[in-house]
C-alpha cells in the first residue's frame, strides 16, 4: 500500500463515527457504579453526583493535571452550566444558546456540533443556559430556548425528531436535562415570570410522540395517551378565581428518578405574579386555601401515568419568588431509613420519607432567615408577617405596597446549582449563598408573552467577608461540619467522590477540590472564566479523569443588582476543562 492510499485510508477511519453501544434502561440504573460512563444528569437518576472511584483521592489530587481543553467557540458564550455525558470513548456536552457537541474524550478533538436554529423573539428569563443532555438507545435528547426537544443521532449528531414542548411566544423555555425512565423521555418546562403554567411532559424516546402530560397547577387537565386523564387538584380549592389559568409553577430544574419506589420526583418553581396579595384576594387565608397548589412544591408522580402520588408544599403563600424547583437527591440514611434531601430557596433544607414524601425535619442552612421563624412540626413554615412584602397602597407611587428586606433573596439560599451526598460521609456538600434583598409588591396584569412578577427587588450582600458559601451539612441533625466561604455567588455544581474529594468551582474561575471531611483546599486550577458548569468524572484504562465546564453568566450577572455590580469584572468564556491523573503519579 503506497503512501497516498495509507494516509487515504487512515484519513478514512479518523472521520468514520465511533462505534458505540445502544444504552439501556439497565445501563441508566446501574449508571453511578458504572464508573467508565457518565450517562445521567445527577451521575444517575438520585441525583447524588457521588462516584465511587477511588484512584483519585486526597493524598493524590494534588497531581490532578490538564489533559485536554476544548472550546465552544464562536460569540455564543454567556453561561456554561451543563453538566457533561460520557459514553464509550465520547463526551457529550451542550453550550448557552442550544448548541450540542460530540468530544473525543483521548483527544478533545470535536467529533460533530449541533446548532439549534433559535427564532427571534425567545423569551429566557435567567441567560441563554443549557445544563445537559440525556442519552438512550442511539440518540441523544436535549432541549432548547424556544422550547423544543430534539433527538441526535450519538453517532453523526443528524436529527431524528424534533418536538415542541411549549409556544416560546408565551413565554415557555426549556433548560434543563431531560430525564429518561422505561424507554421513556421526561421533561418540565420554564418560564415561570411569564404567567406560564408549569407541566410534566412523558415521550416515547424513540418516536417522541406524547404518552402522557401533567399540569401541576390546580385545575388543569393532564393527559394520557392522548386523551383527558385526570384534573390536576381540585379547582379553586387553593386559588381564587381565574387565576390558577396563568399560575406559573415551572418545572424548569428537571426531575430525578427514585427506583425503590418507581417515583418521578419534581419540584415547581414560584406561583404567577410574585403578588401574594393578588393570588390570594377576595380567599381567607384559613387552612390551605391561600396556599396555591402546587407551586413551590415537590411532587411525587407515576412514571406510568403521570398521576401525582404525592406532594410537599415547602412554601406555601409563597411572595419571595421561593421556587420549589431544587433537585430532589434519594439516599439511605444512617439508620438505614430511605429519604429525600432538597435543599430549598427558602433557606431550609428538608428531609422528607421517601414511601410518600412526608414530612420529616427541616434545617436552616443559611444565615439571618427572616421570612419564618422555623418550620412546624407538618413542614409548614411559620411566616413572620411583617417581613412579607406588603399589599398595593393606592397612595404610594405607582400603587406599590411596603417595602421589606427578606433573607435569603429571591435567588436564593440555594437555586438551580446542584449539591452533592456522600455515600461515605453521609453529609450533603451544598453551594449556597448569603444575601438578601429589599421587595416590594406593585399592580400587575397579565399579558401573554410579557413578564408577570408584580414586585420589584434589589439583592444585596448581608455578609461584608463573603455571599457564597459551600457547606456540609448532616441531614440528620442540621449540623453544617464545615463551611467554605467565596467572595462572589457560588454558582455552579458540587461533586463528591469515595477518593474523599468534594470538587466544585467559583465564578473567579477556580475549579477546587476539597477534604470532603474538613473543607481543607487539596488542589485548586485557574480555568481564564467563572465556573457555573457541572463536574464529572470518569475512568479510562485505569486513569481517572475530571471534567467542568467553565463559563460566567446566569442569572446572578443579569438580576443580581448589587451582588451583579460586585462581580461585574468577571469576564464570560465557554472552554471544557478535562484533567487526569497520569497513572505513574497515583501512587504519589
Amino acid at each position: 500500500m503506497n503512501r497516498f492510499v495509507l494516509a487515504t485510508v487512515l484519513a478514512m477511519m479518523a472521520a468514520a463515527p465511533v462505534a458505540q453501544a445502544a444504552v439501556t434502561e439497565e445501563d441508566l440504573a446501574n449508571d453511578q457504579a458504572s464508573t467508565g460512563n457518565v450517562l445521567t444528569n445527577g451521575m444517575g437518576r438520585d441525583l447524588q453526583r457521588f462516584s465511587p472511584l477511588t484512584t483519585l483521592n486526597r493524598d493524590n489530587v494534588r497531581n490532578l493535571m490538564p489533559a485536554w481543553a476544548f472550546s465552544f467557540g464562536g460569540e455564543k458564550q454567556r453561561g456554561q452550566e451543563s453538566q457533561p455525558l460520557i459514553h464509550d470513548g465520547v463526551m457529550y456536552v451542550t453550550g448557552s444558546y442550544s448548541r450540542i457537541y460530540a468530544i473525543d474524550i483521548e483527544t478533545g478533538r470535536e467529533i460533530w456540533q449541533y446548532d439549534a436554529r433559535l427564532p427571534e423573539g425567545i423569551l429566557p428569563c435567567c441567560d441563554v443556559v443549557n445544563r445537559g443532555a440525556a442519552i438512550y438507545g442511539d440518540n441523544i435528547y436535549f432541549g432548547t430556548l424556544d422550547a423544543r426537544l430534539i433527538a441526535l443521532d450519538l453517532k453523526t449528531g443528524d436529527v431524528k425528531w424534533n418536538k415542541k414542548i411549549a409556544e416560546y411566544k408565551e413565554g415557555y423555555s426549556y433548560t434543563a436535562a431531560p430525564l429518561i425512565v422505561d424507554g421513556m423521555i421526561i421533561t418540565g418546562n420554564s418560564g415561570g415570570e411569564f404567567g406560564i403554567v408549569g407541566e410534566v411532559q412523558a415521550r416515547d424516546a424513540e418516536t417522541g410522540e406524547t404518552v402522557w402530560t401533567r399540569p401541576v397547577i390546580e385545575g388543569h387537565m393532564g393527559t394520557l395517551n392522548g386523551e383527558e386523564s385526570t384534573m390536576t387538584g381540585t379547582l379553586n380549592a387553593t386559588w381564587p378565581g381565574d387565576m390558577w389559568q396563568t399560575g406559573g409553577g415551572a418545572t424548569w430544574l428537571g426531575g430525578s428518578y427514585d427506583i425503590d419506589t418507581n417515583t418521578l420526583v419534581f419540584g415547581t418553581g414560584n406561583p404567577a405574579p410574585w403578588n401574594s396579595h393578588l393570588r390570594n384576594a377576595g380567599t381567607p387565608v384559613e387552612g390551605n386555601a391561600g396556599d396555591n397548589l402546587y407551586a413551590a412544591s415537590r411532587l411525587g408522580i407515576d412514571p406510568e401515568t403521570g398521576e401525582i402520588k404525592w406532594h410537599f408544599q415547602s412554601t406555601p403563600r409563597e411572595g419571595w419568588d421561593f421556587d420549589g424547583v431544587n433537585e430532589v437527591v434519594s439516599y439511605t440514611d444512617r439508620e438505614g431509613n430511605k429519604r429525600y434531601g432538597t435543599a430549598d430557596r427558602n433557606g431550609f433544607f428538608y428531609v422528607l420519607n421517601r414511601e410518600d414524601g412526608a414530612f420529616v425535619d427541616a434545617h436552616p442552612f443559611v444565615a439571618d432567615i427572616n421570612w419564618a421563624s422555623g418550620i412546624d412540626e407538618t413542614g409548614r413554615p411559620v411566616f413572620i408577617e411583617e417581613n412579607r412584602p406588603g399589599a398595593m397602597n393606592e397612595a404610594a407611587e405607582g400603587g406599590k405596597g411596603q417595602q421589606v428586606f427578606a433573607v435569603p433573596s429571591f435567588l436564593g439560599g440555594k437555586n438551580w446549582q446542584p449539591m452533592a451526598y456522600s455515600q461515605n460521609t453521609g453529609l450533603f456538600y451544598i453551594p449556597s449563598n448569603e444575601w438578601g434583598m429589599d421587595i416590594w409588591n406593585e399592580p400587575i396584569s397579565y399579558k401573554k408573552g410579557a413578564a408577570y412578577l408584580g414586585a420589584g427587588f434589589t439583592i444585596k450582600p448581608i455578609f461584608e467577608s463573603h455571599i457564597g458559601s459551600l457547606k456540609a451539612m448532616d441531614p440528620m441533625t442540621g449540623e453544617v461540619k464545615w463551611e467554605y466561604q467565596n467572595d462572589a455567588p457560588l454558582w455552579g455544581g458540587v461533586m463528591t467522590t469515595a477518593g474523599g474529594l468534594v470538587f466544585f468551582g467559583t465564578p473567579e474561575g477556580e475549579f477546587k477540590a476539597l477534604d470532603d471531611e474538613t473543607g481543607e483546599e487539596l488542589w485548586s486550577f485557574q480555568t481564564g472564566s467563572g465556573i457555573v458548569g457541572q463536574p464529572v468524572t470518569w475512568e479510562q484504562d485505569g486513569e481517572q479523569y475530571v471534567t467542568i465546564v467553565s463559563g460566567w453568566g446566569g442569572a446572578v450577572p443579569l438580576w443580581g443588582g448589587e451582588v451583579a455590580k460586585k462581580v461585574n469584572y468577571l469576564n464570560q468564556g465557554g472552554m471544557v476543562w478535562t484533567f487526569k491523573l497520569p497513572a505513574q503519579l497515583a501512587a504519589n
